[in-house]
């Protein structure tokens, strides 16, 4: 499956988008044809056998092009059997008012399904295609408004050429407008990716070089050791001191570095999330008081920084926002944090039960925000245990597209 397909299947908002485009491109076929068809179809003047006919082809016509379209939106290759049936359909949808004298009617049916067509073809190879059916269309016209006798040729050669130039750019335009947002949608989810990825990198990189250094010196003082426990008893045990010693110091200071990663300042995170939301394309609007944000205690605060950190990872992983908000105010018991993005939906694979809503009941709607399990520190589920363990609150609530987090705490 295609990228364009996956997200314009996976409920984001680039499926509405897709299905707006379909609806544009088969609905311009169907009702141009529909009006400027019925109409003749209609006419107890025309022959019930040519009517019956026109009729038919155009049904089949604009079915055949919906479904064709509808593969072409989804980057699905054609169907030769609809392939076929478009343009046989259109051929005798322009065939049987061609022969009976209708000028203004036969091009309608044969330009709509050939812009149909070339949307299968590379851009520059569809235009070629088009540039020669404005000319030949009217051509065809031209020679069989003189081969009958009619006087009015100038009508039989201009509206095929105003045909294709009404349908030809319109297709491929509209087509063109869904190609661009399907690669912007894909560029701004991989942007996400990559800013998740560079934080785990960062956080590598830093555990190594605390690691790497003990880690080596350890493992060859326990070499140095193990070949002085039969000749120098002493000088092996002195060696293994050594070795408690730097493994002593290596657990410290990988405690403090993961303390750090996931203790840092409120500020410092909720600039890192407007930094990392702007790259993946969110628009993101922050109003934090720092007067604020600096009165309340350590715990807390740490707590906010690591639900603004929660709240970030969701947006890139989880959803399809082009929206985000952060914002930090005063509160009743000290201070309240709301993050609000508009890329929820429910249903995603691996969610855990909704949280509650701002009332404390059970949310209406599945929570794609709950990524860790209870007591590894991670996910809101387990960041509203340990607010609450300090005094503070944490809930979440979806409504249509827009999911909300709100936590509270003591100032």
């Amino acid at each position: 499956m295609s990228t364009a397909r996956a997200l314009a299947d996976d409920g984001s908002g680039l499926a509405s988008f897709r299905r707006n485009t379909w609806w544009g491109l088969a609905g311009t076929v169907a009702c141009v044809l529909g009006f400027a068809v019925g109409d003749w179809v209609l006419d107890p003047d025309v022959d019930a056998g040519a009517r019956a006919l026109t009729g038919l082809a155009t049904v089949v016509t604009v079915l055949s092009c919906g479904v064709l379209i509808a593969r072409r939106v989804r980057d699905e290759p054609p169907s030769a059997a609809w392939l076929v049936a478009a343009g046989c359909a259109a051929v005798v949808a322009g065939a049987v008012p061609l022969a009976v004298g209708n000028f203004g009617l036969w091009s309608i049916a044969p330009a709509a399904a050939l812009s149909v067509l070339v949307m299968f073809l590379p851009a520059r190879r569809a235009w070629q295609v088009l540039g020669v059916a404005l000319v030949l269309l009217p051509a065809v016209g031209l020679l069989t408004a003189r081969a009958t006798g009619e006087p009015h040729v100038g009508h039989a050669t201009w509206m095929p050429a105003l045909m294709v130039v009404a349908f030809g750019p319109a297709m491929l335009g509209m087509l063109r407008a869904w190609q661009v947002a399907s690669r912007l949608d894909d560029a701004r989810r991989l942007a996400g990716e990559l800013a998740v990825a560079d934080e785990r990198l960062r956080f590598a990189a830093d555990l190594h070089d605390i690691q790497g250094h003990h880690l080596q010196v350890i493992a060859l003082k326990s070499e140095l050791a193990a070949r002085l426990s039969e000749a120098d008893p002493a000088r092996a045990a002195d060696q293994m001191r050594e070795v408690q010693q730097l493994a002593g110091d290596a657990l410290r200071e990988t405690r403090a570095l993961v303390q750090g990663y996931r203790r840092t300042t409120l500020d410092a995170e909720i600039a890192n999330a407007s930094k990392v939301l702007a790259a993946a394309g969110v628009d993101v609007h922050a109003d934090v008081d720092p007067a604020l944000a600096a009165s309340l205690p350590q715990a807390p605060r740490s707590l906010l920084g690591l639900v603004v950190r929660e709240a970030t990872t969701n947006v890139l992983r989880h959803s399809r926002a082009t929206r985000a908000a952060i914002v930090l105010l005063p509160d009743d018991a000290g201070a309240r944090l709301v993050i609000d993005n508009d890329g929820a939906r429910a249903g995603w694979p691996g969610d855990d039960p909704a949280g509650p809503d701002e009332t404390g009941s059970p949310g209406e709607t599945r929570n794609p925000g709950t990524t860790g399990s209870p007591g590894d520190g991670t996910g809101l589920a387990s960041l509203a245990e340990r607010l609450a363990a300090v005094g503070g609150r944490l809930s979440w609530s979806s409504d249509d597209d827009r999911f909300v987090v709100t936590a509270t705490v003591s100032g």
